[in-house]
């Protein structure tokens, strides 16, 4: 079974003015295994190097590798994803939203975005969650332990 994306939507409708163009919906129905995220940062996985402080869209790109990462290690793909939820200061809001866009053309997943005084260290200026299903259909292959 392929999740239920009810009322997809994309925000170059929703939001003109803002100039975006991301594949979202009001809500995603969805049957199987679940995948919770911890809240990825711009760090590499392996060894926690901070990635490109101060830039906005390569820290959203490295969070958005993370996600995927975690995903297909889980069993997972990006399509599987159904709820995401970003934090950022708020300039950043257009690159971190338009980034994101990129790895999640199709999906469609619900998606909060939340303003915070900071995150963890000074230097991430996005945090993105991530929750995933795989349908129950989905062959089972991630690392368990």
């Amino acid at each position: 079974m392929t999740h239920a994306r009810i009322r997809p939507f994309n925000t170059r409708n929703t939001y003109p003015e803002q100039q975006l163009d991301n594949d979202l919906a009001q809500a995603v129905v969805a049957r199987g295994r679940m995948i919770f995220l911890r809240g990825q940062c711009p760090q590499d996985l392996d060894t926690a190097e901070n990635i490109a402080a101060g830039d906005p869209v390569a820290q959203t790109h490295k969070v958005m590798q993370n996600i995927r990462q975690l995903v297909e290690e889980c069993g997972g793909r990006m399509e599987h994803v159904t709820k995401m939820v970003y934090l950022t200061d708020i300039r950043h809001r257009g690159a971190v939203y338009r980034t994101m866009g990129e790895y999640i053309r199709g999906v469609h997943p619900v998606c909060t975005g939340l303003v915070v005084v900071a995150l963890a260290r000074p230097e991430w200026l996005v945090e993105i969650e991530a929750t995933g299903v795989i349908p129950n259909d989905e062959p089972e292959n991630g690392n368990e332990t």
